[in-house]
Order: structure tokens, then C-alpha cells, then sequence
């Protein structure tokens, strides 16, 4: 049985170098009705006057309300903010500047902590905060109408203070220097009024909070705002999980997330090599362990994946929906320079990035990259294989821990779409596994309509695919009724994953 052996890297602000212990680093679908074209074009754009050099906003407030409105109103990802470490400094205030019209102190790391912290625990709990504004606000218009940048400074302040426990003064303080200054004096005194009011009911213990009442819709919109989440995912949780675990769910959803890393074998490299060398999270990143190919970032749920595919040197691989490359790149690695995987997908871009990776790693002689759409690829090519993996785009309902954005990213309706997409890709994929070969499906979901149900109904249409139980590649804590993989975020402390293998009998 093929292990994944990761190291994992838990993220947080408040950094404790203990020997003993891991390391801790940390790592509106809007409310109100400001368009985002506005908002664009009123915050976003470049300024062509002479900025000026401003000591006394803190730098890491600063930074955290421009990445808030990138997110949001910018089209970029959380995650991919976060993953600068401290090299991002100076982009970082670059965006600053554009953006607010003055420039802080440089960040210190510290402050890059705090910006990861602030930035990804603001999103995560968005609706929790929000409705606390509002609620403080002298009356809803005033929080619906409310500039983007006067709510995102509002929101880090509610969240240093409820969430961080930082001193209540000095955040008021701060963040009412920074709204005078990016904004005006009238904002500053606003910040002012709203924070200094959550400061007093906070110490009175009178948070107004909606208490959990009423039908089962009514606790759905508690339990959305309670754990700041979209209702519709409450509701399909507590369908299917019972109330219980579905606030264990989103419990871990808003928890700090933690990080896995996996040793390049192809380069030499073994876990306990990779462990001499990880005193720090700046290790990781200074030390250009990443950089140079030596290791990368897998969750170990990913890797548990990749352990039901069990790839063997010497294999065929067919990896159709394969960037961005994580298990594309850790088949590769376990093929020990012999056999082939043979990625296939519809970016282009994503492609070329697996490519890159691939010479990285030193893994690009076993990896053949196709830009193609499956669905049409499968009609035309008289490829063949005893093993095809299709890892389908999903929800990614499973890592929502990691994936702070994604929560408000997602619609009830994206589901059915993603649904008919998966029957599309599992019926092109079937196509390409050779008699008696393996076709092998993975989601990063929890949800049993991406999982299960799309393998009942794809043998239904598929009689000549049987189920391969995977309880001889994965532990048999992983394994379910059915023989299915299936990693519970709740259960295993780990990012949701399901896996499926389907061997062809004609």
C-alpha cells in the first residue's frame, strides 16, 4: 500500500517557535448594492499624482483592505495572495499606492502574518461580520449603501476585535486612521461611532447575534450568519449530515488551515530528508525548497487519490482533466522515470504551468502534456490505457478551509451544472480505458451528488464498469460501504476527497 509521508505546515498569526510543537504561521456575493463596476472604477484604478509616504496608517490594515477589494471586487483568488510569502512586500504596497493614493511602512514579517490572517479570516466569516455591522449601523440603508473600501475597513476592525481579540482601542484607533486617510474625516468618525458601539456590547457580552429558532429555514439563515456560510450549503448539509456535523463542517470551514508537503522522490529527496530542513515555514519558502523542485504542496487527501490510481513504473497514464498538475506530478514521481502519464486538458495556460513544473521536478521525461477538450479528444483518438484518471472539476465543497473566496464563489445552481459536466467527462473517459483496465474518478467534494451518485448513474449507463473496492490502497479508515476512498474534513482532519475506481470487464 503506497503512502503519501507529508509534513504539515499549520498557518496562523500568532507565531510560536517551540521545538516541541509544529510551527504556527498563519498562514459579498455582496450585501450591499454599490456595483462592482463602480467600485472598480472608483478604487481600483491607477493614480497618476505623487504619492506621499504616510508612517502613521498600519501597514498590514493597509494592505489587508486593498487585498479585500482585489478579492472581491478584482477577480483574484485568496489563496493565490497568500502564497507570495515575504517577497509580495513590495507588490504589495504597490497596489497600496494605486489604490489609496499614499504608501505605508514596508512590511515586516510580521505584518505579512497578520495580512494572511486578517485577509483570510475577514473572508471566511464575511457574512458573521456583516451582519454584526449592520446591525450596529444606525439603520440598514446606511450599511447597504456603504463605499467598498469604508466597509472593508470596517470589516478588518470587526474582525480583529471579535475574532483576534486584539486591544479594542488601539484597533479603533488604527482603523479610524486609516479611513481618514484613504478616505476622508467624515469615514474615520463613522469608523469610530460603529467600532467604539461593537467594543461595548462585545464587553457586555450582548453581541447581536440571531438566535437559532424557529423552522428549519429560519435556523438554515441562524446557522448561515452564526458560521458564515451561504444558507444553501447549510441547508444541503443539514440534509444530509444532520445539524450536528454540519456545524462541525463549517466549524473546521473557518479554522486555520494547514498545509501538507510532499518530498520529491524523483529528485532524491525522502520525508525525513525534508524534515532536517524545515525548521521554519521561511525555510520552505527562502530556502527555495519550492522553487528548486525538492518538495510541493499536496494535501494529504490528494495524495490518498493518487495512492487508489497506485500507479507502477512502467505504466501508461491517462490524467484527463490534469492542470494545474498536483497528482499529475506525484504519478509521475512514483513511475520512478519509466512509463508515461499523459495529462490532458482544455487550458492552455494551466497546461503549460504543469509543463514547467514537470522539468521542475525533474518528472518532464514520463509526463506528455495534450491541450485538448476531453469530450471532443475521446471521439477522435485511438489512445488506449489500463489506467485513466479523471480528477473532474467539482464544487470543491471539501476545501473550503483552504479556499476562503470559494464559499461566496459557489451558487446552488453551479451544482447541477457541474453535475451534467462530470456525466459528460466520466462517459468521454470511459472511452479511453483499455479491456480489463482501471478508470479511476476524483472529485475534492463532500458532496454525494459530485461523488457517489455520479458513479451509480455512470454504471447504469456503463454495465460493462464494475466497482474496485480501494480498501488495498488507502487505509480502511478511508474506505466506505460502497468501496469508495472518501476523506471527511470532520472525521479526518484532512481536505474532503472522494475516489472511485471502475474496472472495464468487456
Amino acid at each position: 500500500m503506497a503512502h503519501l509521508l507529508p509534513l504539515r505546515v499549520f498557518l496562523s498569526s500568532q507565531t510560536q517557535e517551540t521545538p516541541s510543537k509544529p510551527l504556527k504561521l498563519s498562514k459579498r456575493s455582496n450585501n450591499h448594492k454599490t456595483s462592482i463596476s463602480t467600485a472598480k472604477k472608483g478604487l481600483l484604478s491607477p493614480s497618476h499624482k505623487m504619492h506621499k509616504l504616510n508612517l502613521e496608517v498600519s501597514p498590514h490594515r493597509a494592505v489587508s483592505a486593498v487585498r479585500l477589494m482585489r478579492i472581491e471586487f478584482g477577480g483574484a483568488f485568496a489563496d493565490l495572495l497568500n502564497e507570495k510569502g515575504k517577497g509580495s512586500g513590495d507588490n504589495e504596497m504597490g497596489y497600496v499606492e494605486r489604490t489609496l493614493g499614499f504608501r505605508t511602512r514596508d512590511l515586516d514579517d510580521r505584518d505579512l502574518r497578520l495580512v494572511t490572517d486578517i485577509v483570510g479570516g475577514t473572508i471566511r466569516w464575511r457574512r458573521y461580520l456583516d451582519h454584526l455591522i449592520g446591525s450596529l449601523c444606525h439603520d440598514e440603508s446606511m450599511f447597504r449603501s456603504m463605499e467598498p473600501l469604508l466597509l472593508q475597513i470596517l470589516r478588518i476592525g470587526f474582525y480583529e476585535i471579535v475574532k483576534l481579540n486584539m486591544p479594542p482601542y488601539a484597533v479603533v484607533d488604527e482603523n479610524v486612521k486609516l479611513a481618514k486617510v484613504a478616505l476622508r474625516p467624515g469615514a474615520g468618525n463613522m469608523v469610530n461611532g460603529i467600532l467604539r458601539k461593537l467594543v461595548l456590547v462585545k464587553e457586555n457580552n450582548s453581541l447581536p447575534l440571531p438566535k437559532l429558532e424557529g423552522d428549519s429555514r429560519a435556523q438554515a439563515r441562524a446557522l448561515a450568519t452564526l458560521y458564515s456560510h451561504p444558507v444553501w450549503m447549510v441547508r444541503r448539509w443539514t440534509k444530509y449530515l444532520g445539524q450536528e456535523e454540519a456545524i462541525q463542517l463549517m466549524m473546521w470551514n473557518n479554522s486555520d488551515p494547514s498545509f501538507s508537503l510532499r518530498a520529491n522522490a524523483a529528485k532524491g529527496i525522502t520525508r525525513d530528508d525534508l524534515v532536517m530542513q524545515l525548521n521554519s515555514l521561511k525555510n520552505v519558502i527562502r530556502a527555495g525548497l519550492l522553487k528548486e523542485g525538492l518538495c510541493s504542496v499536496q494535501d494529504e487527501s490528494a495524495g490518498l487519490a493518487v495512492s487508489v490510481v497506485d500507479p507502477q513504473p512502467g505504466e501508461d497514464i491517462i490524467d484527463c482533466c490534469a492542470a494545474p498538475g498536483g497528482k499529475t506530478l506525484y504519478m509521475a514521481s512514483r513511475l520512478r522515470g519509466k512509463g508515461k502519464v499523459h495529462a490532458i486538458d482544455i487550458n492552455k495556460g494551466r497546461l503549460r504551468i504543469l509543463k514547467e513544473t514537470a522539468k521542475l521536478q525533474k518528472v518532464d521525461g514520463v509526463v506528455d502534456t495534450i491541450h485538448a477538450d476531453l469530450r471532443t479528444f475521446a471521439e477522435s483518438s485511438p489512445m488506449k490505457s489500463g489506467k485513466v484518471l479523471l480528477d473532474a472539476p467539482c464544487s470543491g465543497l471539501g476545501v473550503l478551509s483552504k479556499r476562503s473566496d470559494l464559499r461566496w464563489n459557489r451558487r446552488l445552481e453551479d451544482m447541477e451544472q457541474l453535475k451534467n459536466l462530470q456525466d459528460e467527462l466520466l462517459d468521454a473517459a470511459s472511452t479511453l480505458v483499455s479491456s480489463g483496465g482501471v478508470l479511476i474518478y476524483s472529485t475534492c467534494s463532500i458532496d454525494p451528488e459530485e461523488n457517489k451518485d455520479r458513479v451509480e448513474a455512470f454504471l447504469v449507463r456503463h454495465p460493462e464498469f464494475r466497482i474496485d473496492p480501494v480498501n488495498r490502497y488507502v487505509p480502511s479508515d478511508f474506505v466506505t460501504k460502497q468501496g469508495f476512498y472518501f476523506s471527511d474534513p470532520v472525521k479526518h482532519s484532512l481536505d474532503g476527497a472522494f475516489a472511485a475506481r471502475l474496472v472495464r470487464t468487456l
